[in-house]
């Protein structure tokens, strides 16, 4: 047998492989093929194959095409999550969104349609960078949970985005804090108070709470105004007894002779009165 016939031989008996393996398993396990030549349920079997070898973005190009080839198959829905699925784990975030907003367009009434709109939050989500960045995707992860836990309220995916939303709130609470800071630190009194205002008013769940209130007593006290650090330090008092924050506004009053109790009818004086009758913003 000449060489050349050895290899067309051999090259025979890989092409059969690769087609048994397509008829018998749904999967194209190698090689570069034409993917026309092969049904929806081939090509969605080597995109999963791309999943198991932790190919992600090879995946969900083979799960894009049968939405290309298969359009109005049962096929091409599957694959559309499983595209969604793909992008994010190859941290292609604008496609995962766009493919899971598809999904969620084309079948709203889909079992699948939680965890698509579930994809297209994450896709903000995990892409909140630390507190000095800017925080648009804060916003938008924020938005993108809260239509999670409102339309799908009794889904696993609704619980997972309380807990994700919960983070995402404290952490744009924690940029407030940032930027606080960073006046306090230069003496720009009023800017930072306005900083520390907004997370005890808008932000008042969040863990960042005493130390706004603190941060609010030593910018109060550094401007001369006794009646609102004293009031700060009575909420400190009453909500947040156990905290260090609670403990350093303490001493930095007491220091001056100063009791911790609500004093005037400044903002902090209303919040106080609104936390005496269980009423917290």
């Amino acid at each position: 047998m000449t060489g050349v016939g050895s290899r067309k031989i051999l090259l025979g008996l890989v092409l059969a492989s690769v087609l048994a393996g397509c008829s018998a398993g749904g999967k194209v396990n190698r090689g570069d093929v034409d993917l026309e030549l092969y049904t929806a349920e081939q090509i969605f079997g080597r995109g999963e194959f791309e999943l198991e070898r932790k190919r992600p973005a090879d995946a969900a190009r083979y799960f894009s095409e049968i939405e290309r080839l298969y359009p109005y198959s049962d096929w091409a829905k599957r694959a559309l999550i499983m595209q969604a699925f793909a992008h994010h784990g190859a941290k292609e975030y604008e496609e995962s969104r766009a493919a899971a907003q598809r999904y969620v367009d084309f079948y709203p009434a889909s079992d699948d349609a939680a965890y698509a709109q579930y994809i297209l939050a994450l896709s903000y989500y995990d892409q909140i960078d630390d507190v000095g960045r800017d925080q648009g995707l804060t916003f938008q992860a924020l938005q993108a949970l809260r239509t999670v836990i409102e339309r799908y309220p009794d889904t696993e995916y609704a619980r997972s985005a309380i807990l994700k939303f919960d983070l995402a709130f404290d952490h744009l609470a924690g940029k407030e804090m940032e930027v606080g800071r960073y006046y306090l630190r230069r003496d720009h009194y009023a800017a930072a108070i306005n900083r520390f205002r907004v997370v005890v008013e808008d932000f008042q769940t969040t863990s960042h709470t005493p130390e706004a209130l603190h941060r609010l007593v030593e910018a109060y006290l550094s401007l001369g105004l006794t009646a609102e650090a004293q009031t700060a330090g009575a909420i400190l008092g009453h909500n947040f007894q156990s905290t260090e924050w609670y403990e350093a506004s303490y001493k930095l009053l007491t220091a001056r002779g100063l009791e911790l109790k609500s004093r005037g009818d400044n903002w902090l004086a209303r919040v106080y009165r609104q936390m005496i009758k269980g009423q917290w913003l």
